[in-house]
């Protein structure tokens, strides 16, 4: 049951490895297996939030709920991210997911390529190499206070 919701933590939207990684080891799981199978699952969404978004998107803009919604969501992803993103376009969608803040990572990078229309191959593997640098970072400072704090 743990390793299920470390892996479901790590697919969510806010959460994602940021969260996972801290629980994987308040739960003592391996880190050897823990951290491979968070950067999997918090991949895994990825490539359907590229390729489905757009239907998805159309289809509840019928409704002026979800209209309004994406409208919020989509000019707040676009305004932090519209000068890095069209200046440096694949280091900034690499350092947006790697920064391991809220409202960063794999979901809201994925939103931006797609908000920029940035190629799907090259997208997906931007925003893995910044998996895997969120995941370093959160791995490093979880592991660093866990050894600082007596844990």
């Amino acid at each position: 049951m743990k390793w299920l919701w470390v892996i479901l933590l790590s697919m969510m939207p806010i959460s994602e490895l940021r969260g996972a990684i801290p629980l994987a080891f308040k739960y003592g799981l391996n880190p050897y297996l823990a951290i491979p199978a968070i950067i999997i699952a918090n991949f895994i969404p990825v490539p359907f939030i590229l390729l489905f978004l757009q239907p998805v998107e159309k289809w509840l803009r019928k409704w002026k709920f979800w209209d309004n919604l994406f409208d919020k969501i989509f000019e707040h992803t676009r305004k932090k991210t519209r000068k890095s993103i069209e200046k440096w376009e694949s280091l900034a969608l690499i350092i947006f997911v790697a920064v391991p803040l809220p409202v960063t990572g794999a979901w809201t990078g994925s939103l931006a390529a797609y908000l920029f229309g940035l190629e799907f191959k090259k997208s997906l593997i931007c925003i893995f190499i910044g998996i895997c640098i969120a995941c370093l970072i959160v791995t490093t400072v979880t592991a660093m206070g866990i050894k600082l704090l007596g844990i």
